[in-house]
């Protein structure tokens, strides 16, 4: 019972910083895009688009565990890229490159547990634990 109460906390969590930065990210794709382009993205628009979605659609399913290991395991991947093309080697004072480099290791540290969420599963209090998605195995 734990351990299932503690799988639901992480998703919890974990959902409450992906679905509301997509959602920010989709309600003003002028700004986010506007970003993207500062940090050299080809097609900012586009990657606007498609990280807006992808936060919203991957934290949904994250949030209400379904098909945990394999969504995981991109949040994961994204994490790990989003913070190298965003955060790494940026700001121009040592005040900004220090932040830089924190919210760098922030996402490698989400990253971390996303790739415990794929080994341990949603635990039984969610859609994977219904046997509805590919659970991870006990």
């Amino acid at each position: 019972m734990a351990r299932n109460a503690l799988l639901l906390i992480a998703r919890l969590l974990l959902a409450a910083l992906f679905v509301p930065s997509g959602l920010q990210a989709l309600s003003d794709i002028a700004a986010t895009s506007s970003y993207f382009a500062g940090l050299g993205l080809p097609l900012p628009t586009l990657a606007a688009w498609g990280t807006g979605l992808f936060e919203v659609t991957a934290g949904s399913l994250i949030l209400i565990g379904f098909q945990t290991p394999i969504v995981a395991l991109l949040l994961a991947a994204f994490c790990i890229a989003a913070g190298f093309i965003g955060h790494y080697h940026q700001g121009d004072d040592p005040m900004l490159s220090f932040l830089h480099q924190q919210m760098l290791m922030k996402d490698i540290a989400i990253a971390g547990g996303f790739l415990a969420h794929a080994m341990a599963g949603a635990g039984a209090w969610s859609l994977d634990g219904r046997g509805f998605g590919i659970a991870a195995p006990k």
